[in-house]
């Protein structure tokens, strides 16, 4: 059983159809995207899996309990939580206020706190976990006009080293994956097209991300496969930056 937040689109969205299709039952967490979750459901079930869609905003604590309590009822379980969901706002820090900090803190850090803590009974008491929150690289390098999201995602990281020493002797493998620039439908595509070539000279595939580059790497890790794997933080992004 997977849980997926931010499950109803682009990345998530890639992510939850190919859990399924790799056999397990999936959650596809919104938070506003009821539609395009249930298309992801739909698709889903169209090619054999089972997948259901919970909405729930993962800032709130009380939302995500209920919600993992409904995915238990209706499963018995959950073995996988992906920490997908996001929310970034570009702009110089010295002109951010106290509204922008807190809204991306409140999803990219707490969230994932959130969900980490409502799912991680569970996995103790089964015995098998896995844990994967995707990150961006501004987390781990830094990058201008993205310091309040970097420093919300590196906060993950660090929750999700200290969580794999605390879980691994229940079986719970706790990773990160770090990510570059992911082109997806509800990207600023006005600003890709006046940008792309300069951008992508910071890469040295010379190309952006798309979803289908980030959903096998999530897979690996979510899957028995990695069983000797945690408290990773693992590059998927072309290169942009070098551990």
């Amino acid at each position: 059983m997977a849980l997926v937040t931010g499950g109803g689109r682009d990345t998530g969205g890639e992510i939850c159809k190919m859990l399924a299709a790799e056999g397990a039952i999936v959650a596809v967490n919104y938070r506003k995207s009821e539609d395009e979750a249930a298309a992801v459901v739909e698709e889903i079930e169209a090619a054999g899996g089972t997948a259901k869609a919970y909405k729930a905003d993962i800032s709130d604590y009380d939302a995500v309990k209920a919600m993992v309590a409904e995915i238990v009822a209706d499963h018995g379980k959950v073995d996988i939580l992906v920490n997908n969901a996001g929310y970034v706002k570009y702009g110089k820090f010295i002109e951010s206020t106290p509204e922008d900090w807190k809204a991306q803190i409140d999803v990219c850090l707490y969230g994932a706190i959130h969900c980490c803590h409502a799912v991680a009974p569970y996995m103790i008491d089964n015995n098998w976990g896995r844990i994967v929150s995707l990150i961006g690289d501004s987390s781990r390098i830094g990058e201008a006009n993205l310091s309040m999201a970097a420093a919300s995602r590196a906060g993950t990281v660090a929750l999700g080293k200290s969580l794999a020493r605390e879980l691994g002797r229940n079986n719970v493998c706790v990773n990160s994956v770090s990510l570059g620039l992911v082109q997806t439908a509800h990207s600023d595509a006005e600003f890709l097209a006046k940008n792309m070539e300069k951008i992508v000279k910071a890469y040295p595939l010379r190309r952006i991300g798309t979803p289908d580059d980030i959903a096998p790497l999530v897979t690996f890790l979510a899957s028995d496969q990695a069983s000797w794997i945690t408290g990773q933080v693992i590059s998927s992004n072309g290169g942009f930056s070098m551990a």
